[in-house]
C-alpha cells in the first residue's frame, strides 16, 4: 500500500551498554567520527563515516556519501552500530524533556476511557463488538446474542492480550467468521514488516486449528461453502501482494491453489466480499487505474473474472443490489459519477445508466447501497455530507451537521436487508460520535455512542476555525483549525502546531484528537493545511499536487504558515510542524526551501530520498507510484524529482531543531532514508539547533503497537516541541 502514515508512535529506544556494545562494534572503530567531548562528558553526536557511492543516470552524477547505512537484512554490525549511537545521542539530549515527556505520557492515556468497547453491529445470528479491560494493551474481541449483554458474559472469540504476549510488537491484521459462524481466521504480524501469519479458530470447541498460512498480507475472505477461504501471498522482497490463494481447511498451505496472479507490478490487489455476501471481489489498483473482478462465493472452485478489463486512466468500484451493480467511476468525470448496469451487461459502458451525475464541485466519496436506500457520501468545498437516496419515488435529502469543520462516513453496517443507518461523526471539537439512523422514519436519529474524555474536557472551551489562505499561484487552500478560546488572542503571540501529508489524495480529516488537547490547553493553535495532493477539494486537488505539480504541495504548506502569522494567528517564532511518511517528505522540502519559518520540526518514518529509491525497483512500493511521484527513469521526472528531493536538495544553511524518528523494520519507507538524510544534515547545516534521530529497534511502519504504547512517542514529540518552547 502507499507510503500512508497515521502519528501514533514510531519508536523505541533500546539502549546498549558494556559488552552487548562491544560486541556489536568488532570490526567497525572507523564508522563513526565523534566530536571532542564536552567537559561534562556528555554523549556527542554520531557523524557518519563518509563513503562516496556514484550513481549515474540521465548523464548526471549524484555521490552518496551515506548509501553504505542501506542493510536489506539488518544485521549489518557496522550500521546496527551506528543506529544505536543515534539513540544513545538523543536519549542523551532528551534528558532535559525527560520528566516533561513522563508527564505528557500520563496526561495523554489519562484521558482514555479505561473499559472503552466499540458499538455492537448485528452480522448473522449475533452481535460483534470489540472492548478493552483497564490496564490491557489490546482487546478482547466478543460476540454475543443479544446487544445489552453484559461485558463480561459474552463469549470472548479472541484476547489479544494472549496472542500478544511475549512479543515486542504485535499487529492483528484482517480478522473474519465463516457464514456459519462457526470458524474465525485472524491474521497476525509480530515483526512489523506487514506480512502476516494467517491461524483458524474453531469456535465450537475454542480450539486453534493446525491450519497456518504464512506470508499473507493479513485479510482473508470466506467462500459460502465454509470450507474454502482466499487470501493474498505478498512478495518478500517487493512485500507487494502479487498472488491470490485458494486454500481448503484442513491441508497444508504447500496444498493451496493459486487462482489468480498480477503480472503487472504498478498495481495493488485486495480481497472483499460483496454485501450480500454472494460475491468475492478481487480489486486491482493502481494510482489512477482500477479493476474489479469477481467470483461466485457458493462457487470457489471458478475463477476470478473481471466485471470490466482495466482501462488506463479510468477508476471505478462497485457495490451489487441483486442482479445490478451501481458502479463509482471517473469515466468522463473527474470528480466521479455514478451508473447503474445489469451484471450480464457490466463490460459494456454503452449499456451504463447515470444515476447521478458528474459535478466540477462535488466528489462523490463513497456509496452504501441497502435494500430499499442508496447513501452516499460527497465532499463539496472540502465539507462531507452524507444524502439518503430512497429507491423508490420519495425525495431524496441530506443529514444536517452543525460544525464548521468536521468528519463524516459510514460506520459498520453488515445487512443489505436492513433500514438502519449507521454513520460516524467527529470535529476538532466533538469526540468521535456513532449514530443511527432510521431510513424508515427520517427524523429519527439515535447517539449510540460518543468517545468518552476522562476528566474536565469541556467542548464549549474550544473554538474550531475553517479558512482559505492564497497560495502564492492563486489556489486557496483550506485550513482547519482548532484553539483554546481563553488562551488565544488573535495578535500573534500563540505558539504554532501544523501539520501536513498531501499525497495520494489521502485527505487528512478535521476529526477530535484527545492528544491534541495536551497542546491547546497550553495555548498552541493547532492548524491541518489540507494542501494540494490530498483530495480535501476534491480530485483535481490530488491532481495538482502530484507528478510534475509536485512543489504546490511545498509551496502550499509554506504560504499556509506565513498567512497564519501575518493574520496574527501565530508569533512567528514558535512555529512548529510536523509530517510522517510521505508527510515527512512535505517536512524535509519545506526545511530545505523555507527553513527560517520553522522553529522545530518532527518527521516521522519520512520518504525523503525520493529519487534514489524510485529508480530501485527492489524496494518495496516503488513500482506501484510511478503515478504519484514519476518514473525517474525518464529524464523529464528524474530532474523535476531531483529538484525537490529532501535528501538530494540539502544545503549548508541553518535548519530549524529536528525530531526524526523511524523504525528498523519500516515496511513502507525503509530506515536508511531518514538514517542517509540525518547523517547528511549532521554534515551540512550551519546552526547549534537539536539534531534528534530516534530509531525503533522494534518496529515498523505504524510504530509501537498496544493501546497506551502508542502514545509514548506521541508524548515524545510533543515534549520535545514543549521543551524546546518552554511551556514545560
Amino acid at each position: 500500500m502507499p507510503r500512508y502514515f497515521q502519528f501514533v508512535s514510531h519508536s523505541r529506544v533500546r539502549l546498549l551498554f558494556g559488552s552487548a556494545l562491544l560486541v556489536l562494534c568488532v570490526g567497525c572503530a572507523n564508522s563513526l567520527r565523534e566530536l571532542p567531548m564536552k567537559a561534562d562528558n556528555a554523549v556527542q553526536a554520531p557523524i557518519a563515516e563518509k563513503i562516496p557511492h556514484k550513481l549515474n543516470i540521465h548523464g548526471v552524477t549524484r555521490v552518496d556519501d551515506y548509501f553504505w547505512l542501506r542493510d536489506d537484512n539488518r544485521k549489518d554490525p557496522k550500521i546496527l552500530a551506528h543506529l544505536e549511537a543515534e539513540n544513545r545521542y538523543k536519549e542523551s539530549e532528551f534528558t532535559p524533556f525527560k520528566h516533561l515527556q513522563e508527564s505528557l505520557f500520563d496526561e495523554l492515556i489519562g484521558r482514555l476511557d479505561k473499559d472503552e468497547s466499540s458499538v455492537p453491529y448485528h452480522w448473522h445470528k449475533h452481535w460483534y463488538s470489540r472492548r478493552y479491560q483497564q490496564g490491557f494493551e489490546y482487546p478482547l474481541i466478543v460476540r454475543s446474542d443479544a446487544i445489552d449483554t453484559p461485558a463480561g458474559e459474552e463469549e470472548i472469540l479472541l484476547d489479544v492480550n494472549i496472542r500478544a504476549d511475549g512479543h515486542d510488537f504485535y499487529g492483528l491484521g484482517g480478522m473474519s467468521v465463516s457464514p456459519s459462524e462457526s470458524m474465525l481466521a485472524f491474521a497476525e504480524d509480530t515483526l512489523s514488516r506487514r506480512i502476516y501469519i494467517i491461524y483458524f479458530k474453531d469456535l465450537i470447541t475454542g480450539e486453534l486449528l493446525e491450519d497456518k498460512i504464512e506470508g499473507a498480507d493479513g485479510g482473508v475472505v470466506w467462500a459460502n461453502d465454509n470450507q474454502h477461504v482466499f487470501y493474498i501471498k505478498k512478495d518478500l522482497q517487493t512485500l507487494l501482494g502479487h498472488q491470490v490463494f485458494r486454500h481448503k481447511l484442513g491441508t497444508e498451505q504447500s496444498q493451496d491453489v493459486l487462482v489468480y496472479e498480477e503480472k503487472d507490478d504498478t498495481y495493488y490487489i485486495s480481497l472483499g466480499k460483496s454485501l450480500d455476501e454472494s460475491r468475492i471481489v478481487l480489486f486491482h489498483e493502481s494510482t489512477i487505474t482500477s479493476e474489479v473482478s469477481i467470483l461466485d462465493a457458493d462457487e470457489p472452485l471458478g475463477q476470478f473474472t473481471a466485471l470490466l478489463p482495466r482501462e488506463e486512466g479510468h477508476e471505478y468500484s462497485v457495490s451489487k443490489l441483486g442482479n445490478e451493480y451501481y458502479i463509482l467511476t471517473n469515466w468522463l468525470a473527474d470528480n466521479f459519477r455514478l451508473m447503474r448496469v445489469s451484471e450480464d451487461k457490466f463490460a459494456d459502458k454503452s449499456q451504463w445508466q447515470e444515476v447521478i451525475g458528474a459535478n466540477e464541485a462535488t466528489r462523490i466519496e463513497d456509496i452504501l447501497l441497502l435494500q430499499d436506500h442508496l447513501v452516499v457520501q460527497t465532499r463539496t468545498d472540502g465539507i462531507s455530507k452524507i444524502e439518503i437516496r430512497p429507491l423508490d419515488e420519495r425525495p431524496p435529502y441530506y443529514l444536517a451537521f452543525n460544525d464548521p469543520a468536521y468528519v463524516v462516513g459510514l460506520d459498520v453496517n453488515a445487512s443489505q436487508a436492513s433500514d438502519k443507518l449507521r454513520i460516524y461523526y467527529s470535529s476538532p471539537t466533538t469526540p468521535e460520535s456513532i449514530y443511527e439512523y432510521d431510513l424508515s422514519n427520517p427524523m429519527t436519529r439515535n447517539l449510540l455512542k460518543q468517545e468518552k474524555v476522562i476528566g474536565d474536557f469541556d467542548s464549549e472551551l474550544y473554538q474550531a476555525e475553517r479558512v482559505f489562505i492564497d497560495a502564492r499561484d492563486g489556489a486557496k487552500v483550506p485550513v482547519t483549525l482548532v484553539y483554546r478560546k481563553d488562551k488565544f488572542q488573535k495578535d500573534g503571540t500563540n505558539p504554532l502546531y501544523q501539520y501536513g501529508y498531501g499525497a495520494y489524495g489521502h485527505t487528512i480529516e478535521p476529526d477530535f484528537d484527545t492528544s491534541a488537547l495536551s497542546l491547546l490547553d497550553r495555548g498552541f493553535v493547532y492548524a491541518i493545511a489540507h494542501i494540494r495532493g490530498g483530495e480535501m477539494l476534491g480530485r483535481p486537488w490530488y491532481d495538482q499536487g502530484r507528478m510534475l505539480n509536485k512543489q504546490h504541495s511545498f509551496d502550499d504548506f509554506v504560504d499556509v504558515t506565513k498567512s497564519l502569522v501575518a493574520q496574527g494567528y501565530a508569533a512567528s517564532n514558535k512555529v512548529v510542524a510536523a509530517g510522517g511518511s510521505a508527510g515527512g517528505l512535505l517536512m524535509g522540502g519545506v526545511i530545505n526551501q523555507a527553513p527560517e519559518l520553522y522553529f522545530a520540526v518532527a518527521a516521522h518514518v519520512p520518504f525523503v530520498d525520493i529519487v534514489t529509491t524510485m529508480l530501485d525497483e527492489s524496494i518495496p512500493l516503488t513500482t506501484n507510484e510511478y503515478d504519484e511521484w514519476g518514473n525517474p527513469n525518464e529524464k523529464r521526472y528524474f530532474d523535476y524529482m531531483l529538484s525537490y528531493s529532501p535528501y538530494d536538495q540539502i544545503s549548508q544553511q541553518a535548519y530549524p531543531h529536528l525530531l526524526v524518528t523511524t523504525g528498523l523494520h519500516d515496511s513502507q519507507v525503509q530506515y536508511f532514508e531518514p538514517a542517509k538524510w540525518v547523517a547528511k544534515l549532521r554534515d551540512n547545516k550551519t546552526d547549534d539547533n537539536k539534531l534528534l534521530f530516534h530509531i525503533d529497534m522494534e518496529a515498523g511502519h505504524g510504530g509501537k503497537s498496544g493501546r497506551y504504547r502508542r502514545y509514548q512517542d506521541t508524548a515524545q514529540e510533543y515534549a520535545f516541541f514543549l521543551g524546546l518552547l518552554g511551556l514545560k
